[in-house]
This record gives C-alpha cells, structure tokens and sequence, in this order.
C-alpha cells in the first residue's frame, strides 16, 4: 500500500493527529504547560506552511499542464 504524502500533508486531521500525539507524550513526560503550548503552536504553523506550498505547487502543476495541452492543441491545427 503506497500512501499519499501530498493529501497526508494537506489534511488538517493528520496535523491535528499529530498535535494531539505529540501533546499527549509531552504531558505523560511532566513537559510544562508553556512549553506544551509552544510546540503545538510551532506544529501547527508548520501544518499550514506545508500545506500552503503543496497546495500551491498543486496549482502551478496544473496550470503548467492546461499550458501545455493548449499549446499541443495549437501545434496540431
């Protein structure tokens, strides 16, 4: 089974998975609260970074493509 590291990445429960496990250990390890807060906020932000750049090269991907099916179109008529 392959998995899709571009829609793990982009989905907003896996990051929400990931903060919460992450939260989860930091507590059973006796982290304090600040601490805990912080990592989850550097976690998240990482989640909308990472999504935002595989979602934009998504789009420029696409846009590349349509580009070049038109130009295609083009040189056969």
């Amino acid at each position: 089974m392959k998995i899709n590291w571009k829609q793990k990445l982009t989905s907003r429960k896996f990051w929400a998975a990931v903060t919460g496990f992450v939260t989860a250990i930091m507590v059973a390890f006796g982290a304090n609260d600040l601490t805990i807060e912080q990592v989850a906020s550097v976690i998240s932000a990482s989640a909308v970074l990472i999504a935002y750049i595989i979602g934009e090269g998504m789009v420029d991907a696409a846009r590349a493509g349509s580009q070049t099916k038109g130009e295609d179109e083009q040189n056969e008529h």
